[in-house]
């Protein structure tokens, strides 16, 4: 699904990502770890074209992205859904309202819309609060709301930028539980983070960075560094 073939990135003169090779497949569950500054944002970062590569290629459905024009980058991010640590929910929009908009930015129709919302907001476990906004909601919640937003185009592949770092125990298994659901429902997760009780809870392939550099992988592994 996607291939990173000997791919770098340069911030002026330093590596954050040097001769990555790596291949994700569909419908894997991946843990990516290491600590921070090791070029797991950085790697996220250049899937979804947010960041360009300084050399190497990058292929998500044999389509190399780094030749994709700004114009073309919409329709790539429709299959990507990405969920960040620091959640950005629109603050004066209810949940249902803040998933809608996700929709409405693609051009869904407000039939599909009416339709399509509440069946994600069950999905995260949240329809009973679609009309909370923001501030009424937890953690968690606003969290698993994000995710909901992130699925409202029915992404093929799901990417966590460390969701659940400003989470406590208990909303960070709640989140763990949820991306570990939408994996088995077909969906790829790729999991940055550094939280090595949720990586070792999940048991799935995990692959370690170290200095902008893939030094181990592990097919059903633990958060080792």
């Amino acid at each position: 699904m996607i291939k990173f073939q000997n791919v770098k990135k340069r911030y002026n003169d330093v590596h954050a990502l040097e001769d990555v090779n790596l291949e994700i497949r569909q419908g894997e569950f991946i843990s990516l770890v290491g600590m921070s500054g090791a070029g797991k944002s950085t790697l996220l970062k250049l899937i979804i074209g947010e960041e360009k590569i300084d050399g190497g290629r990058i292929l998500i459905d044999d389509i190399d992205i780094s030749k994709i024009g700004k114009g073309d980058l919409p329709y790539l991010r429709r299959k990507i859904g990405m969920v960040f640590q620091d959640i950005k929910l629109l603050p004066k929009r209810t949940a249902f309202e803040n998933v809608a908009f996700a929709m409405e930015v693609c051009g869904h129709k407000k039939e599909k819309i009416a339709g399509d919302v509440p069946k994600i907001l069950d999905l995260v476990g949240l329809l009973h609060k679609r009309d909370h906004f923001p501030h009424q909601m937890s953690g968690g919640e606003k969290q698993r709301v994000a995710i909901a937003r992130a699925l409202a185009h029915r992404p093929v592949l799901l990417l966590a930028d460390e969701p659940t770092g400003n989470l406590d125990e208990i909303n960070s298994d709640e989140v763990l539980d949820l991306l570990l659901k939408i994996n088995q429902l077909g969906t790829t997760v790729m999991l940055a983070t550094h939280a090595a009780d949720l990586v070792n809870k999940v048991k799935k392939r995990v692959i370690t960075l170290e200095g902008g550099k893939i030094t181990k992988e592990q097919k059903e592994g633990k958060y080792q560094l």
